[in-house]
């Protein structure tokens, strides 16, 4: 499939909005918004550091097709990106794993509607039967704990088809049996009416509470004692509700601040994000979420997608770094609220900087333990910022003058992948010159990588050996990959941008790493050197 000849044809227009990216089956796989769909659009198809950039590699090679919508402004491309992804959830985009913790209800449209909780599909998609959808409440609201007394208090029936004679239900007086005709279908709606009417927020609790007295002194005036005894039960049962209610507009009345705190992993291209709730300086509630590392996904798209998504959206938002087009964030945050947000960078000291500081602690240890424990130490030895999970390991294997090759073993996860493996007969160095040898192997290897960058280059020397990989890196634009050389005398490490060497403990399961590495590549080097001679 070829794409940038189709995007030429449709001229993209250089306005904001939101682009619709599609497979080969016209399947949307991801949907972005822009300031400039043109220059955004077609940065894609560009050249892309395959270090930081190698899921939006697999991104692009699936995209088969393109569909825009242009939009007024930035806010407007913000919303309707949100909007969209809700819609078509894209396999590329951010979905929020923890969005069963909100529900919705629904009362169906039925000649007598029932009151369920609403799902939804794969696609996001409500199932079940139609109607109409409310919500979406947080798991532990009064709404969501008390759908079976909504039921009870409105008389809404729980069956699915309605049977021939009365169930349990009647008979302990939670329904009103329309299916032997007991009600009118009037007087069912009328419970209905009230339950939507309060689920719109049209109408209250205490609303629907004070109807219900006078109905209950108007049935005791009309010695109807019976249906007095039913409003009396209602109203009891209705006590409860109201005091839940009350609780929860009393924390909510308190401005809340939320943080949020987000860790990239971009050896497997993964963002982790955390958030923590305070009201009245009480931690409320804890969240976590992750996300793939592709096209635009950001803290900025997160922020977006995760408030869009909740019931309450805080006044302050503090978080730990800034977000890409904040401006843009707080207005569009401003038009779901009703009122203004703010998203602020926590200081550098006081209470908000180490509430921020905690969740990327913790953070931090989620991460840590999806990796090998020599894969962590390696990373806090070396003061590294990503995990070493794809280590390079280089070494020259010279006998001689006649024969001299070189070796790249690689390392996953602390583990050889002989997949991975690489040898080559040295052809441009003449003579014993290992810097000059280190330096032609790392750039024939890294000239046209076939996979993912390493996190981790290590070659098998000193200081000198160091400096020439370093200079074959530089010279092919690869810079933000680092590279160490691994000394057999005192098994010293040597740094970029360090003049005195490490040495770590022999006991440290870091260094054991790089020794095994070295050993490896060591090995194999050796092992081919000597095949050519066999073969000579």
């Amino acid at each position: 499939m070829i794409l940038v000849p189709s995007l030429k044809e449709r001229r993209v227009p250089d306005e904001p909005g939101v682009y619709l990216m599609k497979d080969g089956e016209g399947k949307i796989i991801y949907i972005g918004k822009a300031r400039n769909l043109r220059k955004r659009v077609t940065s894609y198809f560009g050249k892309h550091d395959p270090h930081v950039e190698w899921k939006t590699g697999r991104l692009v090679s699936r995209i088969a097709d393109l569909d825009f919508v242009v939009t007024d402004n930035e806010i407007e491309a913000f919303l309707l990106e949100s909007n969209l992804i809700k819609r078509y959830r894209p396999v590329f985009n951010i979905e929020l794993k923890d969005q069963q913790r909100y529900t919705y209800l629904k009362v169906t449209d039925e000649p007598f509607p029932r009151l369920m909780v609403a799902r939804r599909n794969r696609a996001g998609q409500f199932i079940g039967p139609k109607g109409r959808v409310y919500g979406p409440f947080v798991r532990g609201s009064s709404k969501y704990l008390t759908i079976g007394l909504l039921r009870k208090l409105f008389k809404i029936r729980i069956c699915n088809r309605l049977p021939k004679s009365p169930c349990l239900q009647y008979f302990i007086k939670n329904c009103d049996a329309p299916c032997i005709s007991k009600v009118t279908r009037a007087q069912y709606m009328t419970g209905v009416v009230s339950l939507q009417e309060i689920l719109e927020g049209k109408s209250s609790i205490e609303k629907f509470a004070e109807e219900m007295q006078q109905e209950m002194k108007h049935a005791s005036e009309m010695a109807d004692y019976e249906r007095a005894k039913d409003i009396r039960d209602t109203l009891y049962r209705l006590s409860n509700l109201r005091t839940r209610q009350k609780m929860e507009k009393a924390v909510n009345k308190n401005p809340d601040e939320e943080y949020v705190g987000i860790l990239k992993d971009h050896t497997k291209g993964v963002a982790h994000v955390m958030t923590l709730r305070r009201t009245r300086g009480v931690i409320s509630d804890r969240k976590k979420f992750e996300f793939d590392l592709v096209g635009d996904n950001s803290l900025s798209s997160f922020l977006l997608q995760y408030y869009t998504s909740v019931p309450i959206v805080p006044r302050v938002v503090y978080v730990n770094e800034e977000p890409d087009e904040r401006r843009v964030l707080e207005m569009s945050l401003q038009k779901i609220a009703g009122h203004k947000v703010s998203i602020v960078v926590a200081g550098k000291t006081g209470e908000k900087r180490q509430l921020v500081d905690l969740i990327t602690r913790n953070l931090s240890m989620y991460i840590e333990r999806g990796y090998s424990p020599a894969v962590v130490e390696l990373k806090n030895s070396l003061g590294l910022q990503t995990m070493p999970e794809v280590i390079d390991c280089f070494d020259v294997s010279n006998l001689g003058t006649s024969i001299a090759v070189g070796a790249c073993c690689r390392f996953t996860g602390g583990r050889p992948d002989k997949s991975a493996y690489r040898k080559f007969k040295i052809a441009t160095v003449v003579g014993q010159n290992d810097f000059a040898m280190i330096g032609e192997l790392v750039r024939r290897r890294y000239s046209s990588i076939d996979g993912k960058m390493p996190d981790l280059i290590m070659i098998d020397g000193g200081r000198g050996q160091l400096g020439a990989a370093i200079a074959s890196l530089s010279g092919l634009g690869i810079s933000d990959v680092p590279c160490v050389g691994l000394a057999k005398e005192n098994e010293a490490i040597y740094r970029q941008g360090t003049h005195e060497p490490l040495l770590l403990p022999k006991s440290n399961i870091g260094l054991k790493l790089l020794q095994h590495g070295r050993d490896e590549a060591h090995r194999f080097g050796l092992a081919y050197n000597v095949n050519l001679r066999k073969a000579a």
